[in-house]
């Protein structure tokens, strides 16, 4: 089962600079793993030190937020479309 990723602009240097990656995953915490397999030290950016997603990232698979599904437990099916976008701060 094969996914779409797109990648943020800031991490594509982990990804071969690579914007989008297509990627053979069950849910987003499988999606996590087999991404940091394949390009390692993704994790580390996308997961805080308990495996958890970080609070700073969204994750939207075909538009609709994690949060509002199953967070990383959500799961995937063929042809998904998974966008990571980093929320934006400023003042």
């Amino acid at each position: 089962m094969a996914v779409t990723v797109r990648v943020p602009l800031v991490l594509t240097r982990l990804t071969e600079g690579k914007k989008e990656v297509q990627v053979g995953a069950s849910s987003v915490r499988d999606l996590v793993d087999r991404l940091d397999a394949a390009y390692p030290g993704l994790k580390s950016r996308l997961c805080d030190e308990t495996g958890q997603i970080r609070q700073l990232l969204n994750f939207y698979v075909n538009e609709k937020d994690i949060r509002y599904l199953k967070g990383a437990d959500t799961e995937l099916e063929d042809g998904d479309l998974i966008s990571i976008v980093p929320m934006m701060a400023g003042g």
